[in-house]
């Protein structure tokens, strides 16, 4: 019969059975305790604060382990070199007593320079080999043969049998074939030597266990924070906008990732809100139109008998269908100016001109209304900006002053409130920002409501029985943002001043937190 072939094991597979089989092995409850720490201590090694941890730490040690291996050598090299030249120097002042007195007295000072404790090592031999005077028993094979430097293993004639030392020797050949050996023991340069690398060995090795126990520690304060980020993120995506990263308050690049990554949350969570409110306005407030529009063809098809009623009905029509297009351009222009997605481009332009040019637009509406439109501009007022969007801000805000600014107006005194009805549009420089305000002298718009009147489709309950759709505060307020200023809204005494603070330069890019 065939074989039968076992499956392929994949990794998972050996992961869960080695975990059954350590089950099995250990008490349930040992196990409970011991499977989420290894899990902990798996994710913790995984870690990048932990692999870069071990990245400095083999740069460090690899390092440290150069530097001590080069002192170690240099330190070896120092004594080697201390060494030849004593010996050279013995060797040189040996050379000369044979040049003066001959072989009996080199014989007579080395006899008695190697009967001294801790001496050199003193050899002198005939042309034969044969030693004459010195204080080395046994040399290594070959040593007197070559002239010169070695390094040979060798026993001193008062040492035990089967001592062995190792030196440095130089050979020097004399007149008449006499051979002159003189050398040092290198016990000294090996035990410093050795001393050296056990303490590198030593050094490496804490340095080694510091590390890499630093690097668990920083590996699971970072492991800790981020998993602290990872559940606030997850419960961002489950729909709770308001939750926020949390911060350690080190003023590290972990919280400024957090603070930056808070501020772009609290703008997604504010145009989510604004959308939802957009939503819903549209909802109620478009209905009515609408409703009104289809309500008016249902009833020229239903009740309509010639062609003007028709033509009426039609012109309502188009009337309605007018004002709804001019919502929509609106509320189209507020997102573009919320997002920053405008389409016009910036320009440098004359804020002065604006003004001048909004003021004769307005001036005949406002002198049909009872009022008058004063324009009011000190200087040229250079700045830089979305010449369209601003001047469509302005007029807003123009519109308003005159829908509203003539409330409570007397006929026949031609006064507002008890003051002369009055609109005044002025344009003026202040420092690094220009000022354009409306001021009109209505009955105005409580400080608690301000806040309020400047959101979408909000129209207040004084405003509701003009026509109007609530977007051109809220349309003023999207330009000011956009060109990086603000729309303030305050008391005219009586009246309401609303003012356009536009910066000379234009919008600035958010600076991210550092």
């Amino acid at each position: 019969m065939p074989r039968e072939i076992e499956p392929p094991t994949t990794d998972a597979a050996k992961r869960s059975t080695l975990r059954e089989r350590l089950t099995r092995a250990v008490p349930a409850q040992v196990w409970a305790w011991v499977w989420p720490r290894l899990n902990a201590l798996g994710k913790l090694f995984h870690t990048t604060a932990f692999k870069l941890t071990l990245v400095y730490l083999t740069v460090f040690a690899v390092f440290a382990a150069c530097l001590l291996g080069y002192f170690a050598w240099n330190t070896r090299r120092l004594i080697t070199e201390q060494i030849t030249r004593t010996v050279d120097a013995e060797i040189t002042g040996l050379s000369e007593q044979y040049n003066q007195g001959g072989i009996q007295r080199l014989v007579f000072i080395i006899d008695t320079r190697a009967r001294r404790p801790g001496s050199s090592l003193y050899l002198v031999t005939t042309f034969s080999g044969d030693g004459l005077a010195g204080n080395v028993g046994v040399l290594g094979e070959g040593v007197l043969e070559h002239v010169g430097w070695t390094e040979t293993v060798y026993r001193r004639l008062d040492d035990p049998e089967g001592t062995e030392h190792h030196a440095l020797v130089r050979v020097f050949q004399l007149p008449s074939g006499f051979r002159l050996l003189v050398g040092r023991d290198l016990e000294e340069r090996e035990r410093l030597y050795d001393i050296i690398l056990a303490a590198g060995q030593w050094s490496i090795a804490v340095v080694i266990v510091l590390g890499l126990a630093g690097g668990f520690i920083v590996a699971r304060r970072v492991l800790r924070r981020v998993d602290a980020m990872t559940e606030t993120a997850r419960t961002i995506m489950a729909g709770d906008l308001s939750g926020r990263l949390p911060t350690a308050g080190s003023e590290d690049e972990l919280d400024r990732l957090a603070v930056n990554l808070n501020l772009m949350l609290e703008r997604i969570e504010a145009l989510m809100r604004g959308f939802k409110e957009v939503s819903d306005n549209i909802a109620h407030d478009l209905k009515t139109p609408l409703t009104r529009l289809r309500n008016r063809a249902e009833g020229a098809l239903r009740t309509a008998k010639s062609d003007g009623d028709y033509r009426a009905a039609l012109e309502s029509t188009i009337e309605e269908s007018d004002e709804l297009i001019r919502t929509f351009n609106a509320l189209l222009m507020i997102a573009r100016a919320e997002s920053g997605q405008s389409s016009a481009p910036m320009t440098e332009f004359d804020a002065a001109d604006i003004v001048h040019g909004v003021g004769e637009l307005y001036d005949p509406l406002a002198e049909e209304k009872g009022l008058t439109l004063r324009v009011d501009v000190d200087a040229a007022a250079p700045m830089r900006g979305n010449r369209e969007l601003v001047t469509q801000a302005l007029a807003n805000l123009v519109d308003n002053a005159i829908k509203y600014g003539s409330r409570g107006r007397d006929r026949d005194q031609g006064a507002a409130n008890g003051v002369p009805a009055e609109i005044a549009v002025r344009a003026a420089g202040e420092g690094d920002v220009i000022r354009l305000s409306v001021a009109d002298r209505g009955p105005g718009i409580p400080e608690k409501d301000r806040g309020h009147a400047v959101e979408r489709f909000v129209r207040l309950e004084q405003s509701r029985s003009e026509p109007g759709s609530g977007l051109g505060l809220s349309l003023a307020s999207a330009v000011a943002h956009l060109h990086g200023g603000e729309l303030k809204l305050e008391d005219n005494g009586p009246g309401l001043k609303a003012s356009l603070v536009l910066p000379r330069g234009g919008p600035q890019l958010p600076q991210p937190t550092e």
